[in-house]
């Protein structure tokens, strides 16, 4: 039986861009085994279920097999399932859509171009 630490698989899955994230999301709870939080050393084991929060999503993962090493996501994603319930989902995609919408908020931050000359002509500039 292999021995596969969470923090080394979690970035292996693609679930964590580097493996020093992975290790900080279980050191700050984000990574929970049977609802309690997990170390980044303890070890992987199949048909575990572990309930992961990123930034953009809370996962509720299944381990179908332990991968060494990072790879593309087509194949990572058969390393795991994902048994995330649907109104989870929906929740945090909507919350995202919500929030982000790409653009300055009015009268917030910097002028843009076409504010700045308008600033310009009106100081005679």
């Amino acid at each position: 039986m292999e021995k596969l630490r969470i923090d080394k698989y979690l970035w292996s899955i693609r679930l964590y861009k580097t493996r020093s994230l992975a290790a900080e999301a279980c050191e700050k709870g984000r990574v929970k085994y049977n609802g309690a939080s997990v170390k980044a050393s303890k070890n992987v084991h199949v048909d575990e279920e572990y309930e992961v929060k990123t930034e953009a999503k809370k996962w509720l993962i299944k381990v179908t097999g332990l991968l060494q090493n990072r790879v593309q996501y087509a194949e990572a994603i058969k390393f795991y399932i994902d048994i995330t319930p649907n109104e989870v989902e929906d929740k945090t995609q909507y919350q995202g859509a919500a929030f982000h919408t790409g653009k300055r908020l009015s009268k917030v931050g910097r002028p843009t171009k076409k504010e700045k000359r308008d600033l310009d002509g009106f100081m005679g500039e």
